[in-house]
């Protein structure tokens, strides 16, 4: 199969393979002499692997060395992935219930404790912390992780409030430009937000928008409070760190 071929049968975008391709993440079993990509069936499962890795927040120089190893075995990874999906699985549907729960609470329905109102959230794993690491190192990943492990349950608690109240102010201004005054404002307290737990330099957070529309999965997450919500933020954190930068 050519590469277009290939990007309409799984629903990803050329430019991916050529970038998997590029970085010897998956490079093709042939190359026609015009230069066109050729995918064999082992390409596919392959990519089908690393499509499932993706999924669980693997980043990509990880995906890299466990499907390149020598002792990498397909089935044994299928196993895993399955086992890991699942539990995924188990806490989206704790997040759903949740969600059911805040309804019927906000009619009148029933009563919640604070306890029922997080039930399915877990800071203590971060699916993009390898990442992180990857891209700024381990110091501001470890002041992070270090501060939020001796919070108790209710300043967690306190700390998701406050996270998803930026989101939904930034959502709310998503339409404006991100260079307004409110934007700015809204965007400085994220910033701020984020100084609380870990040590965020100007161009790391520049570079963590950045992130926030290269990378499917916090475009996913955070466009849920609002489409298009990432690109503002990453336009609006740009802005941000290069003024003041120059102060």
């Amino acid at each position: 199969m050519r590469v277009k071929e290939v990007a309409d049968l799984v629903g990803i975008s050329v430019r991916t393979l050529h970038h998997y391709d590029e970085i010897g993440l998956l490079t093709p079993e042939k190359t026609t002499e015009s230069g066109y990509r050729i995918y064999s069936d082992q390409d596919l499962e392959t990519l089908q692997q690393i499509l499932f890795f993706r999924e669980l927040g693997f980043p990509l120089k990880e995906i890299k060395e466990i499907v390149n190893s020598p002792s990498f075995d397909r089935r044994e990874a299928l196993e895993l992935q399955r086992n890991m999906l699942l539990e995924k699985r188990s806490q989206l549907d704790k997040m759903i219930a949740t969600i059911d729960k805040t309804i019927r609470h906000m009619k009148g329905e029933i009563q919640m404790t604070n306890e029922e109102k997080f039930e399915g959230f877990d800071f203590r794993h971060n699916p993009y912390e390898q990442e992180a690491r990857e891209r700024w190192g381990d110091e501001a990943v470890d002041k992070t992780n270090a501060k939020i492990k001796n919070m108790s349950q209710a300043e967690q608690e306190a700390m998701g409030s406050q996270m998803n109240a930026i989101y939904q102010k930034l959502a709310s201004l998503r339409h404006d430009s991100p260079e307004s005054a409110e934007a700015q404002a809204a965007i400085k307290e994220w910033y701020v937000f984020l100084n609380t737990m870990g040590c965020y330099s100007l161009e790391a957070f520049k570079g963590l928008g950045q992130m926030y529309v290269d990378d499917e999965r916090f475009t996913k997450n955070i466009d849920r409070f609002g489409e298009g919500l990432a690109q503002f933020m990453r336009d609006a954190m740009a802005i941000y760190a290069d003024r003041n930068k120059q102060r």
